[in-house]
C-alpha cells in the first residue's frame, strides 16, 4: 500500500469519477485507473463498483477512506520530521487571522513563538474569510485563524482549536429584556437583528438555525465587526448573537427555548502544501493554547 496509490484512492473518492481525479493529481485517467487497481491487488479486496459512467464506493472502499486521511497524514509527518529534524530556526511565518481571534486569542499564542524565536518575521493580515480563503489556496499564505465553516474548499484543510459559545443578546431596555423565562425563537422575527455579512460562517449558522424552525430572517442590519455589534445591540437597535466572551454589562442574554448555538475557531491551510518548520510550532502553540481553553 503506498501513498501514491492513497492518494488515487482518496481522490476518487471525494470526486466520484477516475478523470476528475486524474484531473486533481494532473495525471492520465489510466494512471490512476492502474493505480486504484494496484492498491486493491495489494488489499486483496473491491474499493469501487464501475456501474456505466458512474462511479459506487463498496463497503470496503467506505472503511479504506476513514483511515487513508490519516496514513498519508503520517507519511507527510515522518518526512517532515527527517527532512527539517537539522533545521533549528524559524525565520518567516505568513498567516491570516479574523479580526475576532486576533483580538481575543492571538495574542498569547505570537507571544510565545516570538519567545522562543526572538528574530522570527511575523507577516500576519486581518482578514476576511473568503479573502483568507483565497490567499491560502493561492499560496500567498501558510496558515488561517478563522470561523471554521462547514463546508471548505477541497484542497483546504481545517482543524478546531476552540469552540465558541454564543448568546442571544438584547439592550437592558429592549422590550424583550422585560420578559422572565425563556422566549421562542419565533418572538425574534418581529424584532431587528444585527448581524454578520452573509458570507460569513457566523450568519449562516444564525440563518440556518430559523431556517430550521421554518422563520424568516429578514429585518437585519448587516455589519462587519463583532464589537461594533455590541455597540449597536447595546443601543437598542435590535438583538443579536455574540460570543460568549464578549457579552458585558452593556447587553442582556437573552434564553431562547431549544437553541443552543456554538461556532468552531481554528486554522485552515494548504492541504497540498508542506507546512514550514514555522507553521509546525506555530501550530503546536495553538494547539496547547486550545487545550487549556
Amino acid at each position: 500500500m503506498d501513498h501514491h496509490s492513497l492518494e488515487a484512492f482518496l481522490a476518487v473518492a471525494e470526486t466520484g469519477s477516475f478523470s476528475r481525479a486524474a484531473d486533481r493529481l494532473f495525471l492520465t485517467q489510466p494512471a490512476v485507473s492502474k493505480r486504484i487497481a494496484n492498491l486493491e491487488e495489494s488489499l486483496g479486496v473491491k474499493l469501487f463498483d464501475r456501474i456505466g459512467r458512474e462511479v459506487y464506493m463498496t463497503e470496503s472502499g467506505r472503511l479504506l477512506v476513514e483511515r487513508a486521511g490519516r496514513i498519508l497524514e503520517d507519511i507527510r509527518d515522518a518526512r517532515l520530521a527527517v527532512t527539517q529534524s537539522a533545521l533549528s530556526q524559524v525565520s518567516q511565518i505568513s498567516v491570516a487571522s479574523s479580526h475576532h481571534i486576533g483580538l481575543h486569542y492571538l495574542g498569547p499564542i505570537l507571544r510565545q513563538l516570538s519567545d522562543r524565536y526572538p528574530d522570527v518575521h511575523l507577516d500576519l493580515r486581518f482578514l476576511e474569510s473568503e479573502q483568507t480563503i483565497e490567499a491560502i489556496l493561492k499560496r500567498d499564505l501558510e496558515l488561517a485563524f478563522i470561523t471554521l465553516p462547514d463546508n471548505l474548499h477541497r484542497d483546504l484543510t481545517k482543524e478546531r482549536l476552540w469552540t465558541d459559545p454564543l448568546e442571544f443578546v438584547v439592550a437592558p431596555d429592549h422590550p424583550l429584556a422585560a420578559k422572565t423565562g425563556a422566549i421562542r425563537l419565533n418572538e425574534l422575527v418581529h424584532f431587528r437583528a444585527i448581524l454578520p455579512e452573509e458570507n460569513t460562517t457566523t450568519f449562516r449558522l444564525v440563518q440556518q438555525t430559523f431556517q430550521r424552525h421554518h422563520l424568516p430572517l429578514t429585518r437585519r442590519l448587516s455589519v462587519n465587526y463583532l464589537e461594533t455589534i455590541r455597540a449597536l445591540v447595546a443601543s437598542g437597535l435590535g438583538w443579536s448573537v455574540l460570543p460568549r466572551r464578549l457579552v458585558d454589562d452593556s447587553v442582556r442574554v437573552l434564553a431562547v427555548e431549544k437553541v443552543r448555538l456554538e461556532r468552531h475557531l481554528g486554522v485552515i491551510r494548504h492541504a497540498k502544501r508542506t507546512p514550514s518548520r514555522g507553521v509546525l510550532e506555530l501550530l503546536e502553540i495553538a494547539r496547547s493554547a486550545g487545550q487549556s481553553t
